[in-house]
């Protein structure tokens, strides 16, 4: 009784066969995932007023942003959420910058999936931190802060990862601005993302003073802006007919 060799060639073919199968498989796995469309989110911030003129300077650091759930409505009729609380510190519920703070992985994104009601929302982390001077950004300026392609859809909400906001007053002397902990930098305002469009939110806050001394910086619903403008590739019109703007 002979053994038998095994036939190298139909293993090769087998082999190949079953190698091609899986990457056509796989690649229309893939294309399932990418193919929905995309449209640019430009974010921007500005600045109302309020308490403005103490300071002649006012940076914030701002290290990304969440967006709401997909699909989600707006749970707030004034357009933002602020703090309330009389603690000068921002609160306890609020880390060292008082932010709250989501575990994002190693490329920005991340569904927060925490006990706060916001399951589901994405954090999108800036390649490097942003620093804007809001006294700078008075009477109708603005900053861009970051521009990215985005699935197409509607969303509820941006809100700030601000982590640090250094100010100085017009004496020379060092402000203490505090950041809202238990209600953090939420402008509650729903926009979406179209494809071939470009979405531009404008996030409006100020400082306030108060009663201790201290100052807050808080979201302004009136301020918030969203605006729409069509790629010039998408329909080959004229673009800057057909803006949109939507004022909270």
């Amino acid at each position: 009784m002979t053994d038998r060799k095994p036939d190298l060639d139909a293993l090769d073919r087998r082999t190949y066969l079953q190698a091609t199968g899986a990457a056509a498989l796989g690649a229309a796995g893939l294309a399932g995932c990418v193919g929905r469309a995309t449209g640019t989110l430009a974010t921007q911030v500005t600045d109302q007023p309020a308490d403005i003129d103490d300071f002649e300077s006012l940076v914030v650091t701002v290290e990304g942003f969440w967006l709401g759930p997909e699909g989600a409505e707006s749970d707030d009729e004034d357009g933002n959420e602020t703090d309330t609380g009389d603690d000068a510190d921002g609160g306890d519920d609020a880390d060292a910058g008082g932010n709250e703070t989501d575990d994002a992985d190693a490329g920005g994104n991340e569904t927060d999936d925490g006990d706060d009601g916001e399951a589901g929302r994405e954090y999108f982390e800036f390649d490097e931190p942003q620093e804007a001077d809001l006294v700078e950004l008075q009477n109708g300026e603005t900053q861009l802060i970051d521009e990215r392609e985005l699935q197409t859809g509607e969303y509820p909400y941006l809100q700030l990862d601000v982590s640090s906001a250094d100010g100085t007053l017009t004496d020379g002397s060092d402000a203490t601005v505090d950041l809202p902990g238990n209600a953090p930098l939420k402008f509650n305002e729903s926009f979406e993302i179209r494809e071939n469009t470009r979405t531009t939110f404008t996030a409006d806050f100020a400082p306030v003073l108060r009663g201790n001394g201290r100052y807050l910086l808080r979201p302004v619903p009136s301020g918030i802006e969203v605006e729409y403008e069509e790629s010039s590739e998408s329909d080959g019109s004229d673009s800057g007919g057909d803006n949109e703007t939507a004022d909270a």
